[in-house]
Parts: C-alpha cells; structure tokens; sequence
C-alpha cells in the first residue's frame, strides 16, 4: 500500500512539474512564441518546425493546440497551417520525452535550488518566472526518480501482477486507458514518460506498455476538443482535425501493435527504449504521412464544423482568447480590446437616443433598449474573463491596469443601464403622449449631448493611450458640464414661469434627463482618474478648494425639500 501511494504521488508530482513549466514559459514568453506561431505559417514546414519548437519550451502539446486554435478562431491564420503546426507540436512532445529519458538526476536538485531562490524573492517579475520553469523541471526530474524507486517493490506484489496481466490481455483495453491517463492528467508527455518508467521497472510489458502510448496520444488529441467545445466553430476544427490524424493513425497502427513490439524485441531493446522511441516513431510517421493532406482534412472539418452565423453578433466577445490567460500582459490586452468594443455600443446607444428625443421614434427606442443586453452580456464576459487571469503573476503596474479595466467596464455597463431607463421614460412620458421639448429646452439638450458624445471619444482615447493632456482635458469638460447643467434647470423653471406649454408638460422628463446625462458624463469622465492619480496631479478632496466658494446651485435647488 506504501509503495503503491509512493507511486501515485510521484505521477502527481510529474504532472505538477509539466504544469509549472507550461505556466511558466506562457506567463515570460507568451506573446513571443504567440509571435513565432503566426509569423511561422507561410509554409507548411516552416509552420510544423515552429510546432515542434514551441511545444518543446512549453512542455504541453495541448497548450499549443488552444494557442493556433485561438488564432484560426480570430482569423489570423487557416486551418491547414495550424494543422501542420500542431503535427509538429506532437513531434515536439515526443523529442522532449527523448530528453527526460536520460539520466538527469544531476540537474534537479540545481534546478530546484535556483529555482527556489529566484521564484521566492521575486515572484511577479519575470526573473521570479524563469525561477518556477526551473523550479517545474527540477520536479519533473525527481518525478521520473520516484516513479523507478516506486514501481521496484510493484513488481514483487501478486496483486499489482494480478492487475496487469488482466490489463495486458486486451490491447483495445490497453488504447483506452492510455487515452484516460492523458485526459485526467492533462499531459500525454506525464503519461508516456510514467510508462515508459514501468516498463523499465518490468511493471507491465513492452507489448502493453506500446499499447498505453498509442493511447496517450489519442487521449492528449481528445483532450483539446473537450476544452474547446465552447469556442467558436473555425477555433474547434483545429483539435477536431488534429484528432482526425491521430484517429487515423490508431485505426492504420492497431493491427500491427503485436508486430512492432514483437520487432522490438528481436532486436533487443529494453522495454523503455521501445516506449519512448516507438512514441518518436509515431508521430514522425503521422507528420511524413499528413503534412501533405492536412488540406483535405481542413475541408473535413469545415464540412463537420460549418461557420457560426451569429459569430459577428455585438453581444458575443471576439478578443477575450482564453489561451492568453497565461500571459497576463497579452490576457489584459485581449479584455482592452473588448471593453473599447462595450464603449462603442453605448455610443451607439447614446448617438441613437438623441434621434428617439428629436423625432419621437418608438420603434428605434426598443431597438436602442435591446442593445443594452448586449452590453450586459459583453461586460459579463469581460469581468469573468479578468477573473480568471492570475493575479500572482501580475506587477504593479501590470495589476493597476487589470484594476482600470474592471472600473471602465463597470462604468460603461452603467452607461447603457442609464441610457436604456433615460428611453424607458421618453417611451412612456414623451413618445407615447406625442408631447416634444421647447425649441430652447431641446437646444440645451442637445449641447449637452454633444459634450457627451465628445467625452465618451475622449474618453475611450484615455482609457487606450492614458494620455496625461487628455485626461485632464476630461476633468475641466466634466466641471463645465456640471455647471451647464446647473445654469439649464434653471433656465427650464425660467420657461416654467414664462407658462411655456411645452415647457409645462415635460418638465419632469426635462429635469430628470439632464440629471441623467451629468451622471452618464460623470461616468465618462471618471476614466481620467486613475491616469491622473498615477501622475500625482490628482487633488486628495475636491472639498477642500470648493469649501469657501458660494454654492453655484440656484436657491431653488437649495430650499427643495428631502424626499
């Protein structure tokens, strides 16, 4: 029993390590081996010889299956050049279990020491990050250790013989369970290099332990097409296509299992060597055979998996890519990019309410009222989005900026909800009853939402650039806002003691929308601050400057009674 959890805890430890390394390696050098990917595509070979590359820094084949699928899924490169990158990440993945096959005990206890000293005293910068990939390779080694040290008592226990020879029995049972191995331990690399451990250790056979890397392999390509179910059709054909290859290539190897290990043996291999190099020889086969026809798979794919016709839909997220959650500089990049959308369709929202003011049009009001879901749907996204990006991995500035993201984002979602009740009420006081402002009470609305319109471009130049000229251009128009808004109520109730009729019968709606527009402004303009207060020529209270100054609100306003 003893051995047995010594076993289980070394596998969990050899996960743990491809883990911290795929992390690590995202996290420092993300955006460039983003780069390496997409600017490797112009041919077939120079797109697999990135593949190859690639997966051998990060450790993970599926890591960089959800990298091209989230290219193919923006467009940025088709769906045969991610296929042959993604045969070159399994060529990858099988060199690397080449290298940690070699006796390496030396490197992990060095690798463990330095990791540990740099991770520990700096662990959001990238110094502290290169320390987690050494701290993830030293227990990667160790792992591999363990699991020899472990699997020696196994071999002398009847029940652990019991249990793979009825294994052993059944090749189809064999596929199934490497296949398994490779989807619970999110790693075909972890699984080839457990087996070809017991098979070293003479826990199961070499004719079995074939079978259980065939599996793996077949597991590590259905383990993509689980995790991308929920992504759009163009990003899912590059798992489902690299799943047909390896498909493929069971169905063609299968028959032959028997022969290939019987071979093996012949010309006296050790059962580990057979493992790793049959993993090798799989997957260059598979990469000579299909590099040629991963067109034709594409088109396969493309039949499967059509184009989603809703894709372009406002409502639904285009640039929050999941595979960037590692890189958090790329992963806040993707959430920016997203939320100056979230600004646009409430400028949409805002530029369409001053046609519904001026022309009483209904059908445009429910149109504009609709929008405002999209804007709650996209603000969801982008705030669960964020969520997910590691915050230990995150510098100060780094962690400012997933903080202004989340305030814009709030901020805009309240936008719209301000909108969408703004034409609520036009709907029911105003369109309904056909009753229109005063030509003067409809001039200052429309100066006012000029100046709105003006401080949403402004400020979604700040929020993109964080330009110190512009965002204190923002805080004097919101001071000049408050102070029309304040001089055009007055003006309205001048009207009002005028017996203006139009005046009269909307006065409430006029008030209440110009109230609304200084806290739509409000929202707008707050963009500013955190630029401001990075510089240091943010005031600590507006109280203090403003507490010997008479108050600018009309006596009106003053005496109003508490409601």
């Amino acid at each position: 029993m003893q051995a047995l959890l010594a076993l289980l805890s070394a596998i969990a430890l050899l996960v743990w390590g491809t883990h911290m390394v795929r992390t690590g390696f995202l996290r420092v050098y993300g955006a460039n081996l983003r780069r390496i990917l997409r600017m490797s595509t112009g041919s077939r070979l120079t797109a697999m010889a990135a593949g190859i590359g690639v997966t051998g820094l990060i450790q993970s084949s599926s890591a960089t299956a959800l990298l091209t699928s989230s290219f193919v899924g923006q467009g940025l490169i088709n769906t045969p050049a991610a296929l042959a990158v993604m045969l070159g990440a399994d060529v990858g993945t099988a060199l690397m279990v080449q290298v940690f096959a070699l006796n390496l005990s030396w490197l992990s206890p060095l690798f463990l020491m330095v990791g540990v000293i740099l991770h520990l005293g700096r662990k959001a910068t990238k110094i502290g990050q290169i320390g987690r990939i050494l701290i993830g390779l030293g227990l990667m080694i160790l792992a591999l250790q363990m699991i020899g040290a472990a699997t020696k008592p196994l071999t002398h226990a009847q029940g652990v013989q019991v249990l793979f020879s009825s294994v052993s029995g059944d090749v189809f049972l064999d596929v199934l369970l490497g296949a398994l191995l490779a989807i619970v331990s999110y790693s075909s690399l972890a699984v080839v290099l457990l087996v070809a451990g017991l098979a070293a250790s003479n826990v199961i056979p070499g004719s079995v332990a074939i079978a259980v890397v065939l599996g793996a392999n077949l597991g590590s390509g259905l383990l993509v097409v689980f995790t991308t179910l929920r992504a759009n059709a163009e990003a899912r054909r590059v798992p489902l296509g690299n799943l047909i290859v390896k498909l493929a290539g069971c169905v063609l190897v299968l028959p032959f299992l028997g022969m290939i290990g019987g071979w093996f043996a012949g010309i006296g291999l050790e059962p580990e060597r057979q493992v790793i190099y049959f993993h090798l020889g799989f997957n260059l086969a598979l990469a000579i055979v299909f590099l040629g026809a991963v067109g034709v798979v594409a088109r396969l794919t493309e039949r499967i998996l059509p184009s989603d016709e809703a894709k372009d839909s406002p409502g639904k997220p285009k640039y929050l890519d999941a595979t960037a959650l590692h890189t958090p500089a790329l992963a806040m990049g993707c959430a920016a990019r997203e939320a100056l959308r979230l600004g646009d369709i409430v400028q949409v929202m805002l530029n369409g309410m001053l046609t519904v003011l001026r022309n009483n049009d209904l059908k445009l009001s429910e149109e504009l009222r609709k929008m405002d879901d999209m804007v709650d749907d996209l603000y969801t996204a982008i705030k669960l989005y964020l969520t997910q990006i590691s915050r230990e991995a995150l510098d100060e500035r780094e962690g400012k900026r997933w903080a202004d993201i989340i305030q814009f984002t709030i901020n805009m979602e309240h936008a719209g909800d301000i909108i969408e009740r703004i034409l609520i009420d036009l709907a029911d006081k105003k369109i309904l009853h056909d009753l229109h402002f005063s030509d003067a009470g409809m001039a200052e609305i429309e100066d006012l939402h000029s100046r709105l319109v003006a401080h949403l471009q402004l400020g979604l130049s700040v929020f993109l650039n964080g330009d110190l000229k512009c965002a204190q251009q923002l805080i004097a128009g919101k001071d000049q806002f408050r102070s029309l808004e304040l001089r055009y109520a007055d003006n309205h109730l001048a009207r009002l003691s005028d017996n203006t009729p139009q005046s009269i019968e909307t006065s409430s709606l006029h008030l209440d929308l110009i109230s609304d527009m200084k806290r739509i402004n409000s929202l707008f303009c707050s963009i500013a601050y955190p630029i401001l207060d990075e510089a240091g020529v943010l005031a600590p209270s507006r109280l203090r400057e403003r507490a010997c100054r008479p108050s600018r609100r009309p006596a009106w306003w003053r005496q109003a009674p508490l409601k």
